[in-house]
């Protein structure tokens, strides 16, 4: 009788070894190998080249036609996704548990089946009552809309000729196994036979398709980077989870921009999209309160107002301690040794915490001179006006560089009602004739900093 092989397999980064050992050589992590059975073919493939099958061409010969796209009839998704879904495409949402993909997606299989199109809901986690009960809540009910529960994807294409949808929803792909694979459900092998069996019928019969994915607690998505290089779409759910907003992002889009973002908030009905968080997300500001101040940002196409928050107090300890909420703690850092040592700010024995209001996290540059505003205010002790919104990338010399498109930042300022805008030197040449807002520009960390706190134009 032949024996037996087997292999081992990381499960971060598809590696495989014949032996089991404690790191992975290529993505250096620790106790990540499974091992796995050797799948091997019994007789060699034989491959027959037919050159009449494709050929290069010129570039400028290739016709090309727009995409063929359908609404989820929520904007806010359908910002994300570039302007709804498109037929025939393979999506991938990843997200912390409990964060809401499962809501939105069966919120947009409902909608999706409203409007006349099939939908085949498919969970490996779920039984056809759970899925149920949370549909009932949220008040789902299209004769349109299929709820299958299997794991086995052998028996879901089986099934996909009689029920025939346009939408398919898989939730979620580690709990999926092809019995042609012995390895157990959430391996590597299964993770990419499984994603590949699906893209192929995406591509295949026209079938849009959204697959969930898990994450690791680092909280990228779980499995090998290829299953990102597979599909067409990438979307990720951002938020924390005891908060109500939901923000998503896409990281890769073939079809559209991958700058763009969707909020969303999470209500006993699901989750309600935001058609202007900027409003919400600072109705809240404190008044004649040091170290808040409104920063304008911009995501993809969209302008947004948020509240950033600063507290400066003695350290206890011979340490100071800094913490970055909401923003990257690196950029943090390298900021306040910035007002160090050009602006004179004497924080060396201060800790220093950072915060965006709402859970948002936000990695734009233009929030550097928020940052630097709610520190020196927090250290002075002095309110910044409630009427302000600063915006500007901070150098390392201590100047403020210019941000882009700053004319629908000063524009959603004006909107909600604020009269003063802080905007570096370099973009106000292209904005000093709109009227209706004060436009003040600054070259410089203490320039900026003597206008907003001590409020000398």
């Amino acid at each position: 009788m032949a024996k037996i092989k087997t292999k081992y397999v990381c499960q971060e980064c598809g590696y495989e070894t014949s032996k089991w050992i404690g790191k992975c050589p290529e993505c250096t992590k620790w106790n990540t190998f499974v091992e796995e059975l050797e799948q091997k073919s019994s007789k060699k493939d034989v491959f027959i080249v037919d050159k009449s099958s494709s050929k290069p061409v010129s570039i400028n010969s290739i016709k090309t036609k727009e995409e063929e796209r359908f609404s989820t009839y929520i904007n806010e998704l359908d910002r994300v996704l570039g302007g709804g879904i498109v037929k025939g495409s393979l999506v991938l949402v990843g997200g912390d548990p409990g964060i809401g993909k499962s809501t939105l997606l069966i919120q947009v299989s409902n909608n999706v089946a409203n409007s006349g199109k099939r939908v085949l809901y498919i969970s490996g986690e779920e039984s056809e009552s759970q899925i149920k009960m949370r549909a009932k809540r949220l008040g789902i009910n299209s004769d349109n809309l299929y709820i299958f529960a299997e794991n086995n994807i052998s028996i879901i294409e089986a099934h996909l000729e009689s029920i025939n949808p346009e939408l398919i929803i898989l939730d979620s792909i580690q709990t999926v196994f092809s019995p042609e694979i012995s390895s157990a459900p959430g391996t590597v092998s299964q993770i990419k036979e499984g994603t590949s069996r699906f893209m192929r019928i995406s591509k295949k019969m026209g079938i849009s398709t959204f697959v969930v994915g898990h994450v690791t607690k680092e909280g990228s998505l779980a499995g090998p980077k290829l299953l990102e290089h597979m599909v067409d779409t990438v979307l990720y759910f951002e938020g924390e989870r005891y908060n109500t907003y939901r923000l998503v992002r896409a990281v890769k889009n073939r079809f559209g921009s991958t700058n763009e973002l969707g909020v969303f908030e999470m209500r006993d009905l699901g989750l309600v999209e935001l058609e202007n968080p900027s409003k919400i997300l600072i109705s809240e500001k404190p008044k004649d309160v040091a170290g808040s101040v409104i920063i304008s940002t911009v995501e993809g196409t969209r302008p947004m107002l948020l509240e950033l928050q600063a507290l400066v107090s003695p350290t206890s300890f011979g340490i100071a301690k800094r913490t970055a909420t909401g923003v990257d703690y690196n950029r943090v850092a390298l900021l306040l040794a910035v007002l160090e040592k050009r602006v004179g700010l004497q924080i060396q024995n201060q800790d220093v915490y950072i915060n965006i209001v709402g859970g948002i996290k936000i990695n734009e540059p233009s929030i550097d001179l928020g940052i630097v505003i709610a520190v020196a205010s927090s250290f002075r002790n002095i309110s910044v006006d409630a009427h302000i919104a600063v915006t500007g990338e901070v150098g390392l010399t201590g100047e403020v560089r210019a941000v882009s498109f700053i004319e629908k930042r000063i524009a959603e300022c004006k909107k909600l009602g604020f009269t003063k805008i802080v905007v570096p030197k370099n973009n106000y040449d292209a904005v000093k004739d709109i009227k209706g807002i004060e436009i003040w520009p600054v070259d410089n960390l203490r320039q900026a900093i003597n206008i907003v706190l001590g409020g000398n134009k």
